[in-house]
């Protein structure tokens, strides 16, 4: 049994990541700022493995009371995406870059470090992605996201994912994430308008990605200081691929804009031999993922509040 503390362990990766440690027997403390709620964290205070602060990992002296005597910090606390990143620029670098340098800071060297780093830290590639391959992010998002991974590299006794794009369920749900967009889309409006179809990626189940962390913690002497894309081969679908899944499940009409483009640019296909190489393999294909997000975010409801109807 571990000794780890999870930053940004109420969002919608970690609250999975936190119920994954759980389950495997740790002893898990998160750190959230709770910006989206606390709804996510209510119903595991009953496990006397958990435990909760509310915080910021800006505020230096929290963090180094919290991050003493843990055997890992699990580092996800961020404001993440494209859109978040845009809409927030000032506090997406406070959050993202001094945040993570707080951290670092307040970490004993033999505590072992887990960051979640992202595939946007490519940008637009030709050819496959390795963990060789030169980084070159063109949003805000992709361009903290590298600047901490550097960091945190740097510090030694580290493992980064450079995870493809999530998609899937959580006890604190997305819907700015590309697929479950198309999904929930697709279910209440009955309309999609796709920019730049032809645009590729790879994407990754949450559940997958809440494995990767408990299985390196299990595999840790094999994995340190290391990074490694997070993903499967079997997952790289263009947007043009995941609308025809959908059209295959769903009735809804699609309209392939010629003109105009999307701001999100990352166009990239990964290899992921890397990480298969320590053992790790995704789990969940696009077709259980897909059925999964249609049985879920069918039962949204989002009332207009002016309106009869």
């Amino acid at each position: 049994m571990a000794k780890v503390l999870i930053t940004g362990g109420a969002g919608y990766y970690g609250s999975l990541v936190t119920r994954r440690l759980l389950r495997a027997g740790h002893q898990v403390t998160v750190v959230d700022n709770l910006m989206y709620g606390p709804l996510p964290m209510m119903e595991l205070f009953v496990d006397p493995a958990f435990a909760f602060h509310k915080g910021d990992i800006l505020d230096e002296p929290l963090m180094r009371r919290l991050c003493e005597g843990q055997d890992f910090v699990v580092h996800l606390a961020a404001l993440v995406g494209y859109p978040l990143c845009k809409k927030e620029p000032e506090r997406a670098t406070l959050v993202n870059v001094e945040g993570t340098k707080t951290v670092l800071r307040c970490l004993d060297p033999a505590t072992k470090l887990i960051y979640a780093s992202t595939g946007s830290n490519y940008g637009e590639v030709q050819g496959v992605c390795t963990e060789e391959t030169p980084l070159n992010p063109l949003s805000l998002y992709g361009e903290t996201k590298t600047e901490a991974e550097r960091l945190c590299m740097q510090r030694g006794n580290c493992v980064s994912y450079r995870y493809a794009t999530a998609f899937g369920l959580s006890p604190r749900p997305r819907l700015d994430l590309m697929i479950n967009d198309f999904t929930f889309q697709a279910i209440v409006n009955r309309y999609l308008v796709v920019y730049e179809k032809h645009f590729r990626r790879t994407f990754i189940h949450i559940q997958d990605m809440s494995r990767c962390v408990e299985f390196t913690i299990d595999s840790w002497d094999r994995m340190v200081d290391n990074v490694y894309n997070v993903g499967d081969d079997s997952m790289n679908f263009t947007k043009e691929d995941i609308v025809l899944k959908l059209q295959e499940k769903l009735k809804f009409m699609c309209h392939f804009a010629a003109i105009g483009s999307d701001a999100d640019k990352r166009d990239y296909e990964v290899s992921y031999a890397k990480i298969r190489e320590v053992g790790f393999r995704t789990t969940i294909d696009m077709n259980h993922g897909i059925d999964e997000l249609i049985a879920g975010l069918s039962l949204l409801e989002f009332r207009k509040p002016y309106s009869n109807v």
